[in-house]
């Protein structure tokens, strides 16, 4: 087997186990605050509200230094120092004894983090080119099974053993993800040793000054403002759709799970035709798809109507964000691909705080039906940057056409 194929299993794995790992966190925060001592409603989801929050806010603002750092020491050091970091921390959140020590505890969670950023950056880095869209949908495939499987796993132990105990045995998980990267991931780096120091500020504009490089930035939050807009609000959406509350968390859960079961199995297919015919057009297709199944989410009249359509974005989520990391690994400054990939993940980070606000601001003033109006805006948008800006880039230059020809010469292995 291939070195980078070999790679890509093991990563897949470590990434599985580290996004089921947190994932079976976020769930139960509102319930893990009522027993740190909160009982006015109202608090609660104020105080939830700030520590989901917290770790995408320094994740945001922290997330390039660590991808200038990988650049110069690579990228399997800052998957280690994210899981050994992330794995201490989250099991002191087993300890707190108040929201407040909860909340500073995620905000360090954030300022440490950094596994699936540099996952990405060492798959991209490390695997053909002509095969990085692949890669990459394979690599996404794996996070989001675990994000899937994660909820439910949380369930049991939240059962059985109690809340606080889940963030104890979330950083044993972390640490054996971590475990498998030190044994077993191969990478291939060669640090640079006359390379001349620059500024974050120097970095940003070398980076951004290759077309198309700024437009997947914006792209990417507009993605996510999208997408993280409406998920947090399903839950009442389903509520409005059901005449019964029996069974209510089932089904809610179930609306969720749908469009990450799609998209894990959209993303490596898509991913093989990105290699094959141009990442950009499945960007561009899957954006558009994506706007034309959210906006009848707003008119929906049963749940199933709603679950259906939920899938069916799902499939389009499975082109968008391997799309645009395929690209950004072709367009990224030799020697900075992780600097690149840091300040994309920053991009997505800000997505990710700003979407959740805002769904919420809108459905408070326009209802839950908005919230998929919005999206699908966010998503028109997203899809017409991406055909007047990506594409035209491409069309003018000769790299749509280098894409396709160095992929048939990988597929073919005559030539």
């Amino acid at each position: 087997m291939d070195k980078w194929k070999k790679n890509l299993v093991i990563l897949c794995v470590g990434q599985f186990i580290f996004m089921a790992s947190m994932s079976q966190i976020i769930p139960f925060l509102p319930l893990y605050l009522q027993d740190l001592g909160l009982s006015d409603p109202e608090e609660v989801s104020r105080w939830s509200g700030l520590i989901f929050g917290a770790q995408f806010l320094t994740a945001f603002l922290i997330s390039p230094i660590w991808g200038k750092i990988a650049d110069q020491y690579g990228r399997k050091m800052m998957l280690i120092r994210s899981g050994i970091g992330m794995a201490i921390v989250t099991t002191l959140m087993g300890f707190a004894t108040s929201p407040m020590q909860l909340l500073l505890l995620r905000l360090l969670n954030g300022t440490i983090s950094g596994f699936i950023p540099a996952a990405i950056a060492l798959t991209a880095t490390n695997t053909p080119k002509a095969r990085t869209g692949y890669a990459l949908g394979i690599l996404q495939s794996s996070a989001v099974a675990g994000s899937i499987c994660g909820p439910l796993m949380g369930g049991v132990l939240a059962e059985f053993l109690g809340f606080s105990t889940i963030f104890m045995y979330t950083g044993i998980f972390i640490f054996i993800a971590t475990l498998i990267v030190i044994f077993f991931v191969h990478e291939t780096f060669e640090r640079k040793t006359s390379q001349e120091k620059t500024s974050f500020k120097q970095d940003f504009k070398l980076i951004i000054a290759r077309k198309p490089i700024l437009s997947l930035f914006i792209i990417a939050t507009l993605v996510q403002l999208a997408m993280l807009g409406t998920l947090p609000l399903i839950p009442l959406y389903v509520q409005e759709l059901r005449d019964s509350e029996q069974y209510l968390a089932f089904f809610a859960g179930l609306a969720g799970a749908v469009m990450g079961l799609a998209n894990m199995l959209a993303a490596p297919k898509l991913g093989k035709i990105g290699d094959r015919y141009g990442s950009q057009f499945v960007l561009f297709f899957a954006t558009l798809g994506a706007a034309v199944m959210t906006l009848p989410q707003a008119f929906v009249s049963s749940l199933w109507q709603l679950i259906a359509m939920r899938f069916l974005v799902g499939l389009c989520m499975g082109g968008m964000l391997p799309s645009i990391h395929a690209l950004l690994r072709h367009y990224a400054p030799e020697g900075m691909e992780s600097r690149t990939y840091s300040y994309s993940n920053s991009a997505i980070f800000l997505g990710n705080l700003i979407g959740p606000i805002t769904g919420g601001f809108l459905a408070s003033l326009f209802g839950l039906s908005s919230i998929f109006i919005y999206a699908t805006i966010l998503l028109v948008i997203s899809a017409l940057w991406v055909k007047w800006t990506v594409i035209h880039h491409m069309n003018q230059t000769s790299d749509t056409k280098q894409i396709t020809t160095t992929s048939q010469n990988t597929n073919n292995p005559s030539v």
